[in-house]
């Protein structure tokens, strides 16, 4: 489990992430870190270490941070994810699904980490699982864009339109900025489906 100081800052950073604004994780991180210092939590220390070298590309270096964060706080759900996903980005593919599951089982109300596993499941075609993850992530964060989004794309997957159609509509809904490119293209794929569900 993340420490209680640390939570609402990992969340800010991965949703910064999530939507690109990689100066805004970055200053978030320097914040993080400096707080981890101050509290002497060698393993914050690490994971926020782990997260600047994620933003730059530095995956072989984000991993072994991450074992040393893992190291003082072997129930860190998120450095598992993350482990996971870079792992993906240096094409490692063997292991991921373990990762997640281990990541999971650590901190099983983690919604970032049922989110990334059922990504992961629909990437490499298996939707009726990602379906499964997705829906576990938002029963922890109903309101995570990102994975109504990708619960539509399983959808579409498993030809099932009027779903998709549906998750679409909620990400649009919960969406902070919908004048944003991807409050557009949320619209985009919305008309797009409208028509295939009512022709």
């Amino acid at each position: 489990m993340n420490d209680p100081h640390f939570t609402e800052l990992r969340c800010q950073i991965d949703n910064a992430i999530t939507f690109h604004d990689l100066a805004g994780a970055r200053s978030l991180i320097v914040t993080g870190l400096e707080l981890a210092q101050r509290l002497e939590c060698l393993g914050e220390v690490m994971y926020f270490r782990a997260q600047g070298a994620i933003i730059d590309e530095r995956f072989t270096e984000a991993l072994e941070l991450l074992n040393q964060a893992l190291a003082f706080n072997p129930a860190d759900g998120a450095a598992y994810n993350d482990m996971a996903l870079c792992m993906l980005e240096l094409g490692r593919i063997d292991g991921v699904l373990e990762v997640f599951d281990h990541g999971i089982a650590v901190e099983p109300d983690y919604a970032t980490i049922h989110h990334n596993k059922g990504w992961f499941l629909n990437k490499i075609g298996r939707p009726t699982e990602a379906l499964a993850c997705f829906r576990q992530a938002l029963a922890f964060a109903p309101q995570r864009v990102v994975t109504w989004e990708n619960m539509a794309n399983a959808c579409e997957e498993l030809g099932l339109p009027a779903q998709a159609l549906e998750a679409y509509q909620k990400a649009l809904f919960y969406l902070k900025d919908a004048d944003t490119g991807i409050g557009a293209q949320l619209r985009a794929e919305i008309a797009r489906l409208e028509l295939v569900v009512q022709g």
